[in-house]
């Protein structure tokens, strides 16, 4: 049996201390984006350590590449699993859905954990559950705060 390059993945990004967010690759695998991810954020030096063992790893697996990036998932950072709703719970996030709800494709408002399969979403007109199931894709909503200099 064949190792997939995601499995490859989740099975090596995790114990070096980091999630693994995400992760994606180009038609015929010439370039590997590997995002990841730690409590209190990453950093330029925890990219390069594991973009060192992942390069090393890639030899020994024989995995064809050309050029591999590894960085933080970035402000608007992509909820992929369901921890991450209640990790996230209280910052805004857009959720965009497979099917409509409530006569829309596009849910936005600030996380509210999760109950059951549903994510919770507090918008303006009041509660929102979305199933988990139901979400295509989802990013948190950066807030950039300006220092004003006086």
């Amino acid at each position: 049996m064949t190792t997939t390059l995601g499995e490859l993945l989740a099975r090596t990004v995790p114990p070096l201390g980091y999630e693994l967010v995400d992760w994606e690759s180009s038609p015929k695998g010439r370039m590997v984006r590997v995002f990841i991810d730690k409590p209190g954020g990453v950093d330029v030096e925890d990219c390069a350590r594991v973009s060192q063992h992942l390069t090393r790893l890639f030899t020994v697996e024989n995995v064809d590449y050309e050029r591999l990036e590894v960085s933080s998932p970035g402000l608007d950072r992509p909820l992929k699993a369901a921890a991450d709703y209640e990790r996230f719970r209280g910052l805004e996030a857009t959720l965009v859905l497979r099917e409509k709800l409530n006569d829309t494709r596009k849910v936005r408002g600030m996380l509210g954990g999760i109950d059951g399969a549903d994510a919770l979403v507090e918008t303006p007109g009041g509660t929102v559950r979305v199933p988990l199931d139901n979400i295509e894709r989802a990013r948190l909503v950066p807030k950039i705060e300006w220092r004003k200099d006086r």
